[in-house]
Order: structure tokens, then C-alpha cells, then sequence
């Protein structure tokens, strides 16, 4: 009936959105279409009966001692309204008078058993945690009765007689405190592990820390937490502050000229578009005003791209105004993102006229091109003709310090609604920025807009609508072998994988939260490393996290490196973790019209049986401006509990694979003339399971012997395939 959009949990926001009546303030914010003795009345019902009716202004005043009538469900209506309270607790009024209709009720009634149905779940969870807490509350009072009667007896160290409580140091109880503490703590922690993966944390493979040589390492070492690798966009942005109320008007001036601008650019081609290339000279003369003049040692990249997308145009424009979804989707590029300030929040309730001030930051999937940082404005606006625009303006000359090397000048997208829940969308990026520092690897690559330009956008929104419409797709084949049919089963799985690609990206990039250290190697080649502490996050296992990864060139189109990478049945060479063992599919999701676009379980068959148990899950993923394979090992018990419908956000990923980029010369020395591939390598390793260990020499070694060997293999590989 209705099906959580994995993308888009905002647009079920029902209190900012539709502002339902709450009953937690209920004593200011009464329905006037009932009396409050009725109202009180009606919330002590169960979910399943309403009043008949529900206005106050129908009943006889006169009558005060009436019986009142009430409705009750029949069982289909409450087993109907119970799925969907399963999926969406809140309703919107479309969705109420949707259901309404299908279940013969008055919208009313539907938004009065919701609201009970919600005071229930309120009530029954406080009750459960009361009881939760209660039981806490003895378990502690106990212990303190058992630490009392063992301090009473406790015993002189030095002489073995009785002493007294004071005689013992401060430092010592504290210490014997907190002790009883962090056990308390392993004890939760292991109770809430082996709830959702099966089993106790003590056994879970990725938590045995190998053995490791005494020689310590000293490396930058970030932090695993709340956000993708745990750092706080403010991290990334300290230095940026939200704009004050003088620099208000300045913004909205800015960015009305920016729409403007943006609309003249995706439907006026000569003189301003000359080739998809533009006139720097008829663009200076058609938009005098803007953000000023190009800054020197700056270079222009300017690229306009359209496609017809599979989604709603509403949708599209939810997606890039709310910054967390737009993150999400945008994984590939948008490293991280953050809202710093929202000037309008748009009228008649929609996004037309929103404006808001963001900062991000922009990457590529290797360490060799550093990201471009950016502090813009975004400004949203429905055109006469129905379209919609969304246009970014750069915003650095209100934040001089630190100087910007990236300025984003009038980018953005037109959204044109098409039938059957198509969308064309036009889309245009103009930036000015110092690249200086991109590895030689990647200039003509980053040169040509292969990397940030408007085709790599579209490209990936186009590939982000396929993958969306497959969750959402309830008419599943079940005639091929392995494929998943079951619809919770499906949609746990793609969320795992879309955690772990969205981890890979984040963790691959030369995104200012990171800190690699290159090893001594070979020039483009030389291998890059960074540790990092993983602490309090059910997502990934605990303790030191070891990345390590490298870029090189391979004279072979992209296409045939990721269909050699993603193919099962040559993974063994290339593979060293799965010592040769027969790799075969057992699960498979497809996600999009290329039949490389999938989410896959394997299982390595290999000859050692203390492996037999290890799965693999992948996700591979292409189109024209990049492909990605990702896979991360994950526990048997765990993938039968996603498989299942269950909650993926408490099995453990760290991710490893390869992103593959076109060179950019389509006439270059590759096979065929379709251009080489340049190839990135990523590994994450857990090193240590306790977060505060050293880093040794030999986990290192470990690492850059891997990932070397696994180069090599790759190479050897495809240059036979070229031979």
C-alpha cells in the first residue's frame, strides 16, 4: 500500500509538514472539532474504537447523561491501518483521505485512531523502559550493598589484617567504581550485539583483534561516530559562521540573479554555448552582475548536461533541499554537507522560494585530487510554466579567511515534469577553481569536467532514480535462481548496501576530515594510509581501522575492468582473502537497466573450515562518468537476520573495492580506443579491537603487501585479456 522511500524519510515528517495534533499537548491545543470531555474520552479508547461521528457540535448539549455512540472497526480496518502504522505512524491529510476511501471511513476517524493508536505505542514503551529501569535500579542497589560488605571486610595488603574504610585511598574506590561501571557497560553492549547479530560480541570474527608485533606506529588517527566516519560537519567547516542579518539582503540579491542566470544558461545555446563549451567573453557580456571577476591562478569549468530521470519533480526538488538526502544520494560527489542557515523555507508549502546558506565539500574517489571545499547559497523557485529551478551562487566574499580555491558561480538544475512520473532535468555547473594541487594522474581527467562537471551530476541522479525505483518495485520475478523476492528482505538488504557504499566513498577521498600518510613506493602508485578509532558505533565494528589506498592507470576501457572486478568467477584472481576458493552468488538484487547494477551475497567455498562460514556482500554499480565494486565481509548469522526484513544497521561493515574513472582521452592508448581506466584500490582492515592500542609496523606492512599484490594481480589479469 505505501512504501518507505529510502531517500526521502523527510516527506513523512508529518509534525513539520502537515501539523498534526499531538496528543502529548493536548491541554493547549484541544481539536475544536470535539469537546474536551469527549476528547478525553475518546484518547482512553483503544486503537481500535472511535466515537461515532467526532464533533462536538453534533451532540445535544442539553443531554449531558446521554450514552454516547461510538464506531468500532471492523477487523479488516484495523488490520489495514495497523500495516500501515507499521510503515508511516504519521499520516499526511492525502494519505488520511486515501485510506479513508479504501476503508470506507471518514477521514476523521482514521486521523482519531492514529492519534490513539500513537498514545498506545507512547504508553507501552514508558511502561516497558519504566520496567527496564526499575530492574537497573535493584541490580545497582544490590551491588552497592555487595561493594559495602566487601569494603566492610577489606583487608590491609601489607599485613592481611582487617581494615577500615578509611584506610583505603580515594583513587582506589573511584577506580574499584568505575570498574563496576565499564563491566555493567561490556555487559549492555554484549546483550544489545547479540540481539541483532546472534550471537556474543566475543565471537563476532571481525572483533578478534590478529596478533600484532610489539613496534608501535605512530599515525594521524581520526574517530568513528554519529556521522559517515564520525566527524562533525563543524569539523569541516569551524571556520565558516552563518551569515549575519547585514548580509542577509546581499544573499538574496545574489541569489535572484543567480536563478535568473541559471535559466538563461540551460535554454539559450549560441552565442553563450558554442559545442556544450562556453563563451567566457558572451557570458561576461550577457551577466555583468554576479559574484565578480575570476581570481588569478583560477580556472573556468563550465558544462551543461540533461536527462530524463524516473522520479517525480516534487520529489527531486525535496531531495536537493534537504541536505541530508542530497548527501545520500549524492554520495560520489558530496563528501560532506551541512545547512548553516535557512533564510526562507518557501511558501504554500513547498520549497518555492526557499533559500537557504550550505557549505560542502566535493569529491573524487582517490586521495590524489583534493576536494573542493565550497560556502554557498541555494535558492529554490517554481517557474511560470510549472518548472522548478535550483540554483547554487558561492557565497566566499562574505567568508574571506581561509580563501576559497573553489567558487561555484550560478550551478544548478531545471526540473521539468513529465508524464507517467518522469522528470527531464537540465543541469548546469560553473565554477572557477585552483587545481594545482591534482595529481598529474588525474589532470586531464579533472581538466576535461570528467570529474565535477554537469554530466557526472546527472549522471549519478539518473543512476540514484533506477536504484530507488527498484526498492520500490513490488512485482519481482521469481523464475531466476537467487534472486530476492521478498519485499523487507530486498529493502534491509539495499539499505546495508547503500551504508556501505556511501562508507567507501566517504573513506577512499582527499576530504580535509582525513589524514593519509603515503608510503614509499613508486610515484602515482605509492600507497596511501590512515587509521582510525571506531568507538560506539553499532554500524562498525570496534576498535583501530587501518585504510589503505592507491591510484595507477590501466590501458583497458572501464566497462571491461568492471565486469572483470564485479564477475564472481574471477574473483579468485585477483582475490587474495579468498585463497583461491570457488566464489559463487547466492543472493541477488538487480537495481537498474545495466545488468551490472546490483546488490549480491556471495559465498567463498574455500578449502580452509574455519572460512566456511564468511560472506561476502557486494554492491556494483556503473554509468558513463564512473563504476564502482564494493563489498565488505559480514557474518552468516547477521545476513540471515537482513535477509529476514531485519534492522541492517547493527551489522558491522568496513568496506573494501575499486572505483574506476575514464581517463578522460577516448582516443587513447587503451584496447579498442575507448580510453584507459584510472583505478582506485581501497582496503579497510580492524587492526586492534581496543581503541586505545598502538598501531605497529607489521599491520602496516600487512597492509601495503595486500593491496601491492592485489595490483599486480589486477594487471596481470587484464593485460592477458588484451594480449
Amino acid at each position: 500500500m505505501f512504501e518507505p522511500n529510502m531517500f526521502l524519510a523527510a516527506m513523512n515528517n508529518e509534525d513539520s509538514n502537515n501539523h498534526t495534533y499531538n496528543h502529548e499537548d493536548n491541554n493547549n491545543n484541544t481539536e475544536r472539532f470535539l469537546r474536551d470531555e469527549e476528547f478525553d474520552s475518546a484518547n482512553t479508547k483503544s486503537g481500535s474504537e472511535n466515537q461515532e461521528g467526532g464533533s462536538g457540535n453534533d451532540q445535544d448539549n442539553s443531554h449531558p447523561n446521554k450514552k454516547k455512540r461510538y464506531h468500532r472497526h471492523t477487523q479488516l480496518q484495523i488490520q489495514e491501518m495497523e500495516a500501515f502504522f507499521k510503515e508511516c505512524p504519521h499520516p499526511d491529510d492525502k494519505q488520511r483521505k486515501q485510506l479513508s476511501r479504501e476503508l470506507g471511513l471518514e477521514p476523521l476517524q482514521v486521523k482519531f485512531w492514529f492519534q490513539n493508536k500513537r498514545t498506545q505505542m507512547k504508553n507501552h514503551h514508558e511502561r516497558h523502559e519504566n520496567s527496564h529501569l526499575r530492574a537497573e535500579n535493584e541490580k545497582l542497589r544490590g551491588d552497592n550493598i555487595r561493594y559495602r560488605e566487601a569494603l566492610a571486610n577489606a583487608s590491609c595488603p601489607n599485613c592481611g589484617g582487617p581494615t577500615v574504610i578509611g584506610e583505603m585511598s580515594f583513587d582506589e574506590h573511584q577506580l574499584r567504581l568505575e570498574n563496576a561501571r565499564l563491566r555493567e557497560e561490556i555487559d549492555r553492549i554484549s546483550a544489545i550485539a547479540a540481539k541483532y547479530v546472534g550471537k556474543p560480541v566475543s565471537n563476532y570474527p571481525l572483533m578478534s583483534p590478529p596478533p600484532l608485533p610489539p613496534r608501535p606506529l605512530e599515525l594521524a588517527i581520526g574517530n568513528f561516530g554519529g556521522d559517515v566516519y564520525g566527524n562533525n560537519p563543524t569539523d569541516l567547516f569551524k571556520s565558516i559562521a552563518p551569515p549575519s542579518e547585514s548580509d542577509k539582503p546581499l544573499i538574496i540579491d545574489l541569489a535572484v540573479a543567480a536563478m535568473e542566470e541559471l535559466i538563461r544558461m540551460t535554454q539559450v545555446d549560441e552565442p553563450l554555448w558554442k559545442s556544450l563549451v562556453l563563451d567566457e567573453e558572451e557570458y561576461a557580456r550577457t551577466f555583468p552582475r554576479g559574484i565578480g571577476p575570476k581570481p588569478a591562478g583560477f580556472r573556468t569549468e563550465a558544462s551543461r548536461e540533461s536527462v530524463v530521470v524516473i522520479m517525480n519533480h516534487v520529489n527531486i526538488v525535496e531531495i536537493l533541499m534537504d541536505v541530508n538526502q542530497w548527501s545520500v544520494v549524492f554520495a560520489g560527489m558530496v563528501s560532506r554537507a551541512m545547512t548553516l542557515a535557512v533564510l526562507s523555507t518557501g511558501v504554500a508549502g513547498n520549497y518555492n522560494g526557499a533559500l537557504q546558506v550550505m557549505s560542502a565539500e566535493f569529491q573524487v574517489p582517490t586521495p590524489l585530487v583534493p576536494t573542493r571545499e565550497t560556502y554557498f547559497a541555494r535558492y529554490c523557485k517554481q517557474q511560470a510554466d510549472g518548472s522548478w529551478a535550483v540554483v547554487d551562487i558561492s557565497l566566499d566574499s562574505l567568508q574571506p579567511n581561509p580563501p576559497a580555491r573553489c567558487r561555484r558561480r550560478a550551478s544548478g538544475c531545471l526540473i521539468q515534469e513529465m508524464p507517467n512520473g518522469y522528470s527531464k532535468v537540465a543541469w548546469v555547473e560553473h565554477v572557477e577553481v585552483d587545481d594545482r594541487g591534482v595529481h598529474d594522474l588525474y589532470k586531464h581527467m579533472v581538466s576535461t569536467g570528467h570529474a565535477f562537471g554537469a554530466k557526472r551530476w546527472v549522471a549519478i541522479l539518473d543512476r540514484q532514480c533506477e536504484r530507488l525505483a527498484s526498492v520500490m518495485a513490488t512485482n519481482i520475478s521469481s523464475g531466476e535462481v537467487g534472486v530476492i523476492t521478498n519485499q523487507e528482505g530486498r529493502r534491509s538488504m539495499l539499505k546495508l548496501a547503500e551504508r556501505m557504499v556511501i562508507s567507501f566513498c566517504a573513506g577512499v577521498s582527499a576530504s580535509t576530515a582525513h589524514t593519509w600518510t603515503t608510503l614509499s613506493g613508486t610515484g602515482a602508485e605509492d600507497v596511501r594510509v590512515m587509521t582510525r578509532k571506531s568507538v560506539d558505533d553499532p554500524g562498525r565494528p570496534p576498535g583501530i581501522v587501518l585504510s589503505a589506498a592507491t591510484s595507477f592507470w590501466i590501458p583497458v576501457p572501464p566497462k571491461r575492468v568492471f565486469d572483470f572486478l564485479r564477475d564472481e568467477n574471477s574473483r579468485n584472481e585477483w582475490d587474495i582473502l579468498s585463497n583461491g576458493g570457488v566464489v559463487q552468488e547466492m543472493a541477488h538484487i538487480a537495481n537498474g537497466r545495466d545488468t551490472g547494477n546490483c546488490v549480491s551475497l556471495l559465498r567463498v567455498n574455500s578449502a580452509n573450515s574455519s572460512q566456511s562460514n564468511m560472506l561476502i556482500l557486494q554492491e556494483s554499480c556503473t554509468d558513463p562518468t564512473a563504476s564502482f565494486v564494493i563489498y565488505a565481509p559480514v557474518d552468516i548469522v547477521a545476513m540471515n537476520i537482513v535477509l529476514n526484513g531485519g534492522d541492517p544497521d547493527y551489522v558491522a561493515l568496513l568496506p573494501s573495492g575499486f572505483a574506476i574513472l575514464p581517463d578522460g582521452n577516448a582516443t587513447g592508448g587503451a584496447a579498442g580506443g575507448e580510453g584507459g581506466s584510472l583505478l582506485t584500490v581501497a582496503f579497510q582492515i580492524l587492526v586492534d579491537s581496543v581503541p586505545t592500542a598502538k598501531l605497529s609496523l607489521g599491520s602496516v606492512a600487512t597492509v601495503n603487501n595486500l593491496i601491492a599484490c592485489t595490483v599486480e594481480r589486477i594487471k596481470a589479469a587484464m593485460s592477458c585479456e588484451t594480449a
